[in-house]
């Protein structure tokens, strides 16, 4: 595939009927929704055409196609259960040529980290590049990147459940099939254990409290500022140090 002048799309995958912290999305800090703070993130990736939610059916998420609206991107909406399918129909709906996989869960998600992701794809010889096979950076910077065809061909082959419920699972599971590279972590951010995804209660603590501790001095914050900051107020980490992270790796 040539990977010159193609529309390359940000899918983020998100609902209000989360098993461990329903709404979560729609939670508040800084007077913002998460989602609305990803979104706001998101637009700072300059290799980015566009942006879409690609969120369920239900009525539940009602409230999300709402925002997406107001935030002036697109939604698309599809199976709760085959989120591999939602995340196909939702890059389909925009024409997108090269998927960037966001979750909802990562709302303080770096927009230099998820550029340099999209680079490495683009400048190499690859069907899939990510930062997080393996985990380097914190838990929470997750970008995945890989072409719309590739994922209609794990469409079309993958039937397991780990497929359908987990968009790049049939990619990443075939090493031996598609190229994957992945994007290490530099030192300074090297920190695989620090969970910053918005999973449970606590973590919505945590992250509510790094982003009204630094956005009021710098909206744009890097995740070097969030590990500085979480470095040099350690008590912090206190807060969800017991959430449990429920990881599929290959």
């Amino acid at each position: 595939m040539c990977k010159d002048n193609k529309k390359i799309v940000a899918t983020v995958e998100c609902r209000m009927t989360s098993s461990r912290l329903p709404g979560k999305v729609l939670m508040e800090a800084g007077g913002k929704p998460m989602l609305r703070i990803l979104v706001e993130r998101l637009s700072k990736v300059d290799p980015l055409d566009s942006i879409v939610l690609a969120t369920t059916t239900n009525a539940t998420d009602d409230p999300v196609a709402e925002l997406a609206s107001a935030l002036g991107v697109h939604c698309f909406r599809g199976s709760e259960e085959d989120v591999l399918g939602r995340v196909l129909g939702a890059a389909r709906s925009v024409e997108a040529d090269i998927i960037v996989e966001i979750t909802g869960d990562c709302p303080l998600i770096d927009p230099e980290i998820v550029t340099q992701v999209i680079d490495l794809y683009l400048l190499n010889d690859c069907d899939y590049a990510s930062n997080l096979d393996p985990v380097s950076f914190p838990i929470g910077m997750d970008a995945q990147v890989f072409s719309t065809d590739l994922l209609a061909l794990a469409d079309q082959e993958g039937k397991t459940t780990e497929d359908r419920e987990h968009v790049s699972w049939f990619i990443r599971k075939q090493p031996e099939r598609f190229r994957k590279l992945h994007l290490p972590s530099p030192s300074e951010t090297h920190w695989p254990d620090l969970g910053l995804t918005l999973d449970e209660e606590k973590d919505y603590l945590l992250l509510k409290t790094i982003h009204e501790e630094l956005s009021s001095d710098n909206p744009h914050y890097s995740c070097l500022d969030i590990v500085r900051h979480l470095r040099s107020h350690p008590e912090l980490l206190d807060i969800n140090k017991e959430v449990f992270r429920r990881e599929l790796t290959v």
